[in-house]
């Protein structure tokens, strides 16, 4: 009896170690989890950009998981549409911590249909220390769409 206690507790163990693993790993974002997540927000504009606009700013549907998160601006004028704390400044203008005019690169080469990446120096959302992001982004429609995550 003895032995299939312990052998049942060591089971526990493993169980709970090999499940728990991934959660600890899973602080962040990855490159992968960021692809996705913009080819789900390009599915959304191209079905209701009202609606996908909507929920990218509150942050519902799966477009916010922990530091990934969606964001839009106008194709013609650079107004942020989607963006958690940014929304309505001019995309052109801003530019990474590093001084990258990250903004006018986006709207400069985003194009309908593909998918193109960008590398720029941002702090995680509520926090000071720029960290080395890379954004993926295209267009869509009358918007220039992106999802960036943190290399480190």
């Amino acid at each position: 009896m003895s032995r299939n206690f312990v052998s049942v507790i060591g089971y526990v163990a493993a169980l709970a170690f090999f499940t728990a693993s991934p959660v600890l790993t899973a602080q962040f974002g990855t490159a992968d989890e960021a692809k996705a997540m913009l080819e789900r927000a390009v599915a959304a504009v191209k079905e209701s950009k009202a609606k996908a606009l909507d929920m990218f700013n509150k942050g519902e549907g799966g477009f916010k998981d922990r530091d990934l998160y969606v964001f839009c601006a106008n194709a013609s004028d650079g107004i942020l549409t989607a963006h958690p704390y940014l929304k309505g400044e001019h995309l052109q203008d801003i530019k990474g911590k590093k001084g990258y005019p990250l903004g006018q690169e986006i709207m400069q080469n985003a194009t309908e249909g593909t998918i193109k990446e960008l590398t720029y120096w941002w702090p995680r959302p509520g926090l000071d220390k720029p960290l080395e992001k890379i954004t993926f982004y295209t267009r869509v429609g009358d918007q220039d769409c992106g999802v960036g995550y943190y290399k480190d």
